[in-house]
């Protein structure tokens, strides 16, 4: 194949043919479109939040109070006695027919299996998700499941957004910021935290910061945060009472608060996939597998009632410091223990909300520890609790900035945020020691082959110029030299044409006039092995080029587009005039020079002085 242009471009007047990069007017219009579409998905996802939580209120009452009611209610007020133990395996039991008959991705907590859909389906969700997951979720929960909404309505609310954007004419990548909209519209919704709604989806579906995402996102954010304060109520997800940071005195403490929850990250972490590989152990059918962890939670909450269903009641109980040390290890323990049951058995529900719970106990747990051996620190529970709630699963999840903000966010006390970076990134930074290669939401894909890189960094193509690494030597030859001459300079290794697959050609005025390549001499010489043609009939006239100033990502994206493996560098205002010559190694110069700044120690200048080491260039 020769240099030609593979797709639309301009020519003009001289010849040389450059390579139309997008036009901005479609880009606008299609940023117009996408945001457009991520406003309908932000008020259907609000509403599709709203109806689940009817849902799971409907089932619960109809459960553990045997009357027809919407309205959203705890569990752990049944008069049921020992009859509780067996309202978990009824649902446990629909679900499992659910999972074997329906779809096995209503498995789980829901936000794996969105950004499995985004990293190889090319975020493409099946319909029926979209149906059968907030309704598996709902039967779950209703009887009893100790799960949060978010994960189902996140998963929901993603796939809505992907069956949209596979309903019209879109691009992979515009379907995953669609999909990345409704779950942050499912998560605002849920819990009225727009902000940690948006930098979820970037932090765990997206993998990426660019306007094209972030604009619809805040769109779709924002419209269901308006959605649940119409249907909800505007106010913080829990109302709590002013708290005492003790910020400054308390910090040290908050040191240790930071590697408690770490620990606590990866223990809940390994546990939960321990579970699960129990469960496929078991010598029955998996359809009885989700039944088995009920009747296990059944066990559990008929003697710790507060694990049965979500829970935000005894999670804003925790933040109010409302209940004594004896209950919160009960909570904390029964929780975490009825939660890595029920969703290692592979039922449907979310883990946000459990999480918290058994996090939060925890937290209030170590500052009423900590005061009784330490007297003078004066610590207060519901603060250490909060910190802790947003610490542990923003570790285990690899999101920690997501849940500093929407800790914040949950309830609206500005003093937070510094006790929550300091007790967040220590966590964080346990959670990667202790597991480099996965998270809790991850793990499962890496069980699959499936490693995911959550580290964002800037395309460094993006940043470099094609000035930074051209060869400015580009190699040169007459359009009247003959394709044997030619031939036989390369034969021979000549440095001057045989060091680069591809040879401008150039008028006597040493302007650009056409190009040619190895593959192009090759083919003429099968055709006329005298090789009497010159390199310009033989050659491509219309060239494709690049500008010195232009990007390194918009040049590797002209290569790509049109399958060629160089580009002429030529002056903007006179595109005959060559300045240069980017070929693959100029592309790969780039990354070398990331990796460089990533690896490569330089001397500094106290260790220059002493040993005289000139500074490096």
């Amino acid at each position: 194949m020769t240099e030609a242009a593979a797709g639309p471009a301009t020519i003009g007047a001289t010849g040389v043919q450059i390579a139309d990069v997008r036009a901005a007017e479609p880009a606008q219009f299609r940023m117009f479109f996408m945001s457009m579409l991520a406003a309908g998905i932000g008020l259907i996802a609000g509403l599709i939040a709203y109806l689940l939580y009817d849902l799971i209120g409907l089932i619960t009452n109809i459960a553990f109070y045997h009357r027809f009611a919407f309205v959203f209610i705890s569990p752990r007020h049944h008069q049921l006695g020992l009859w509780v133990v067996l309202v978990p395996v009824v649902g446990g039991i629909i679900v499992g027919f659910m999972a074997k008959y329906g779809t096995p991705k209503i498995k789980g907590h829901g936000i794996p299996e969105a950004m499995e859909a985004v990293l190889i389906n090319r975020s493409r969700i099946e319909p029926r998700v979209a149906v059968l997951k907030p309704l598996s979720a709902a039967i779950a929960i209703g009887t009893g499941g100790p799960f949060g909404a978010e994960g189902p309505i996140i998963q929901t609310g993603g796939a809505f957004g992907s069956l949209i954007g596979q309903a019209l004419h879109t691009t992979a990548s515009e379907r995953k910021v669609l999909l990345a909209c409704g779950a942050a519209a499912g998560m605002s919704a849920t819990f009225n935290t727009p902000i940690a709604g948006v930098i979820l989806a970037i932090e765990l579906l997206l993998f990426e910061f660019k306007a094209r995402s972030f604009i619809p996102l805040v769109i779709a954010s924002t419209l269901a945060t308006a959605v649940h304060m119409q249907l909800l109520g505007a106010g913080p997800m829990f109302k709590v009472a002013s708290m005492d940071f003790g910020v400054p005195r308390a910090l040290p403490f908050y040191l240790v608060l930071g590697v408690v929850c770490g620990l606590a990250a990866v223990g809940f972490s390994k546990l939960l996939y321990w579970t699960e590989d129990q469960f496929e152990k078991l010598p029955v059918d998996e359809l009885w597998w989700p039944a088995i962890g009920a009747l296990a939670l059944g066990v559990i909450g008929y003697f710790v009632p507060r694990v049965l269903g979500v829970g935000y009641d005894t999670i804003g109980d925790i933040l109010n410091a409302s209940l004594g040390w004896k209950l919160l290890i009960i909570v904390m323990l029964a929780k975490a223990a009825a939660l890595v049951i029920s969703l290692g058995s592979g039922t449907s529900g979310g883990l946000l909300a459990p999480m918290f719970m058994s996090s939060a106990a925890m937290g209030g747990i170590f500052a009423m520890a900590t005061d009784a051996l330490f007297p003078s620190a004066h610590l207060s529970p519901a603060a250490f609790a909060l910190v802790a709630m947003g610490a542990v699963f923003g570790a285990a999840s690899r999101a920690t900035f997501s849940f500093i903000i929407f800790a914040f966010e949950i309830t609206r006390d500005y003093n937070a945020v510094l006790p929550l970076m300091l007790v967040s990134v220590i966590a964080d930074g346990i959670a990667m020691l202790l597991m480099p290669r996965a998270s809790i939401m991850t793990e499962k894909l890496a069980r699959r082959g499936l490693y995911i890189h959550q580290d964002y960094e800037a395309d460094i193509l993006e940043q470099m110029t094609v000035a930074e690494t051209m060869d400015k030597e580009a190699p040169r030859i007459p359009a009247e030299m003959k394709v044997g001459e030619l031939s036989d300079r390369i034969t021979r290794r000549d440095p001057e044409v045989s060091r680069h697959q591809g040879l401008l050609v150039v008028d006597s005025k040493g302007s650009l006039v056409g190009i040619i390549t190895r593959g192009d001499v090759l083919r003429a010489l099968d055709k006329d092995p005298s090789g009497s043609a010159t390199v310009l009939e033989t050659g491509t006239r219309q060239v494709i080029v690049t500008f010195p100033d232009e990007k390194l990502a918009q040049a590797s994206a002209k290569m790509l587009r049109n399958n060629i493996g160089r580009l002429p560098v030529v002056d903007r205002n006179h595109p005959r005039r060559i300045v240069g010559y980017l070929g693959r190694p100029g592309i790969m110069a780039a990354h070398l020079r990331r990796l460089e700044e990533e690896h490569v120690r330089e001397p500094g200048w106290i260790r220059r002085r002493r040993e005289r080491v000139p500074p490096a260039r």
